[in-house]
């Protein structure tokens, strides 16, 4: 994915994945998280709102997940995470197979 100077503390970045699809980075004060990056309630790129400590919010409507576990905090729903580790100051992201294959959006009201 890229090195830990990349990503500053309290900051995330999209990551496009070869089939176009994207995974949101983030940075809460040292310690590394991903999800995927768009909001299932209308397709916004989560890494277009804000990010504050473990929250981040989407900027299209303000729906809130925790970027440790993927739960909506506004509303029953979910975003998918992935495991992330740093190794010799890069940040890796692990991504298996079934997690690829469902990373297609699917949007709903």
């Amino acid at each position: 994915m890229g090195g830990i100077e990349d990503l500053r503390p309290g900051a995330c970045i999209s990551v496009e994945l070869p089939d176009g699809s994207e995974l949101a980075v983030y940075n809460v004060n040292g310690e590394y998280y991903a999800t995927e990056n768009f909001c299932p309630h209308r397709g916004a790129r989560l890494t277009e709102g804000a990010l504050c400590g473990h929250v981040i919010e989407c900027g299209l409507h303000g729906w809130q997940f925790d970027v440790r576990s993927g739960e909506c905090l506004t509303v029953p729903d979910r975003i998918r995470t992935y495991r992330v580790r740093v190794e010799e100051g890069l940040v890796k992201v692990e991504i298996v197979s079934q997690d690829y294959q469902d990373l297609r959006p699917d949007f709903h009201d």
